[in-house]
């Protein structure tokens, strides 16, 4: 078997191939990151935005595989929050025939990171870089903001890998889906 995962994120990728190894029917299976674009902005502003840059990842990158992933992290808005908005994962496993969605865990940015982003359009690295909290223009393809915001105790690969596992439930249950 062989699965796609539609980024060349080091995070994402590694997500995936440390999550299958948990599933008897993939834990075998070879897989490799492929180039595509998500078809949305750089910095997705709602839970419509996010799914549909997955979704759009994973259409492109079945091509010579069994499944594909497409993975897209973004904000949606989420009431009685200081925000409004709460950053979270999404995971669209493809088929070829079907979609497959799973989401993460959802948590708050810091007041001035979401004042940044929709008051200066910038996506969450440069507004991490902008506000000082890291010197890193890529944390995003490491630890992530939520990395340093737990002190790691929640990194970008451990939510990243929650939305792939919601996702993975319509597979390993067919019968139900």
């Amino acid at each position: 078997m062989k699965i796609n995962v539609a980024s060349l994120n080091s995070v994402k990728v590694g997500a995936v191939k440390e999550t299958i190894q948990d599933y008897a029917f993939l834990k075998d299976a070879s897989v490799v990151g492929v180039e595509t674009q998500s078809g949305v902005s750089d910095q997705p502003k709602s839970i419509e935005e996010v799914i549909r840059g997955a979704r759009n990842r994973a259409k492109s990158a079945f091509k010579d595989c069994d499944l594909s992933f497409g993975i897209e992290s973004g904000l949606m808005q989420v009431p009685y929050t200081k925000t409004g908005f709460m950053d979270f994962c999404a995971c669209v496993i493809f088929d070829g025939e079907k979609f497959h969605v799973g989401l993460s865990s959802a948590w708050e940015c810091p007041i001035k990171i979401n004042e940044l982003i929709h008051g200066e359009n910038l996506d969450m690295n440069q507004a991490v870089v902008k506000l000082g909290l890291s010197k890193d223009p890529k944390i995003g393809s490491s630890e992530g903001l939520i990395g340093l915001m737990t002190k790691n105790r929640v990194t970008r690969k451990e939510y990243t890998k929650q939305s792939i596992k919601m996702a993975l439930i319509h597979l390993e249950n067919k019968e139900l889906y």
